[in-house]
């Protein structure tokens, strides 16, 4: 079931309910995302112990099943195959079924429910679900953009470089056209309408309009621009299309939304844009030159409780900003080390609790991903619900960042051209001014510092007994999420 995403997708339908419950299907990059008509007919322990299942997650109204990279966006696809509408329920006959009205009412309830959210984490969520659809295609770019910059300073294959470098900075040069579409799609607008406003940001006649009295550069602004530009564009559209006539509607609520909203683009959003990501790469660069040790404590440390809160997702326009004005972003290698400070304090978890072998299965089985930069299987696996070694955790990513932050202050900067892989998985994609085995170098020296602070911190202040005692775990189902690997039912543990 491991290498078979359709199984695995067959598995997980009855374990969540079944078709009737399922009310929407998204994922990201490492997770499959369920809104649920009823969260009590979910099965999780047999959820958590089939095979490939990484973990699970709940926050707010989704359901997230940990499948790891990769395997996440193909078990997806076939898990929305066995849906009512997929491909293999086509020609049932079963649209106004008891079924189907039921999961329609199951929308109208999780919607009234995602109402009921906070505003910020709702905000944000939106926010994310505009740039998470680009972690693909900026890691592919960031990747062939990586090998031309390797192959140009080794002066190797010169015929080939230009062309890596052409695809690879080809989609960083329509990026805004992108955000555009996502935007309007996520905010209720015509995706291409989004499309076609942003794509005035990158547009190379730009440069002979003058805005506040100087002329505007192409690109001014950067995906920033094509958020602020499609988001208008789409209040335009909903607003003429709730007060035009269907007659007038098909020809002047496109014409009106990227006339309207492209002349505030062009005049005001893409100066203000540029404003704006202009002053995010300087408070970025000053930020670690001038305060680098500082800042990689504070950002390596607290990653990991702002992911547990869902805000991390107001890192990702930041990084994607830093990404296309400055061709990487220094902020994501401070934040990777967060899940160095997790593997720390899992390795020390694994030593202290030698006795405890339903939780080194899940150590062993974890680790890898961990190392990688898939965290979710410590974190809800191991670390949470011990308590205290989240913390120890955290202090593992604060000495790392704090390592990686020295240097920036001495004048080696770590970057990443691309944001969604960390751990060892973001070698391939760092970029320095230094050249890269320095900027590597470094990066690794920041990883081992988190591996051994995490290490230590836990070793030491975890709260973990001394080794041949079982350690006093929490027993509830609730706060333990499970990893697929971990061998049955976990044996209470004495307190």
């Amino acid at each position: 079931m491991h290498n078979d995403p359709r199984a695995t997708a067959t598995a997980l339908l009855p374990l969540v309910g079944g078709p009737a419950n399922v009310v929407s299907v998204a994922h990201c990059v490492t997770r499959l995302r369920l809104v649920l008509a009823d969260r009590t007919r979910v099965r999780d322990a047999e959820l958590r112990a089939l095979p490939g299942v990484l973990g699970v997650v709940e926050d707010g109204e989704a359901y997230q099943v940990v499948l790891g990279p990769g395997v996440v966006g193909r078990v997806t696809e076939a898990f929305e195959a066995l849906l009512p509408g997929g491909s293999e329920d086509a020609g049932t006959g079963e649209g106004d079924t008891a079924d189907a009205l039921a999961r329609r009412g199951a929308a109208l309830k999780a919607r009234q429910k995602e109402r009921d959210a906070t505003p910020l984490k709702r905000g944000l969520r939106r926010v994310a679900n505009v740039f998470v659809p680009l972690i693909p295609a900026l890691i592919g770019c960031g990747m062939l953009a990586g090998a031309a910059g390797l192959l140009r300073n080794l002066g190797l294959l010169p015929g080939l470089t230009p062309a890596l470098t052409s695809l690879s900075a080809a989609f960083m040069a329509l990026i805004a056209v992108f955000v555009g579409h996502n935007t309007a799609r996520e905010f209720g607008g015509t995706p291409v309408l989004g499309g076609a406003v942003a794509a005035v940001v990158v547009y190379p006649g730009v440069a002979q309009v003058t805005a506040f009295g100087a002329p505007l550069a192409p690109g001014q602004g950067g995906v920033l621009g094509a958020l602020a530009a499609a988001l208008l564009g789409t209040y335009v559209e909903k607003w003429c299309r709730a007060r035009l006539p269907g007659t007038l509607d098909v020809l002047l609520t496109p014409t009106l939304t990227v006339l309207i909203a492209g002349l505030t683009t062009l005049y005001v959003l893409m100066y203000a844009a540029g404003e704006v990501a202009s002053a995010v790469g300087t408070a970025a660069t000053w930020l670690l030159t001038t305060t680098g040790v500082l800042a990689g404590l504070l950002l390596g440390g607290l990653f990991l409780p702002l992911v547990m809160l869902g805000l991390h997702q107001a890192l990702i326009p930041l990084h994607t900003t830093l990404i296309d004005q400055q061709g990487h972003t220094v902020l994501l290698p401070l934040l990777a080390m967060a899940g160095a400070g997790q593997v720390g304090a899992a390795v020390a978890v694994y030593v202290r609790l030698r006795h405890d072998t339903s939780l080194r299965t899940t150590i062993r089985s974890a680790l890898p991903a961990g190392l990688l930069g898939v965290g979710e299987p410590l974190i809800y696996g191991v670390s949470l619900p011990l308590g205290r070694p989240f913390l120890t955790a955290c202090v593992g990513g604060a000495a790392g960042g704090a390592f990686v932050g020295l240097f920036a202050m001495l004048g080696t900067e770590v970057g990443a051209t691309a944001i969604g892989p960390s751990g060892w998985a973001l070698f391939p994609l760092l970029a320095g001014d230094r050249g890269l085995a320095v900027t590597a170098a470094v990066y690794g020296g920041g990883l081992l510092t988190g591996y051994a602070a995490g290490f230590v911190a836990t070793y030491l202040f975890g709260g973990l007994r001394a080794p041949g005692v079982v350690s006093a775990v929490c027993d509830s189902e609730e706060h333990e999420p499970r990893p697929a690997d971990r061998p049955g039912p976990r044996p209470a543990s004495p307190r």
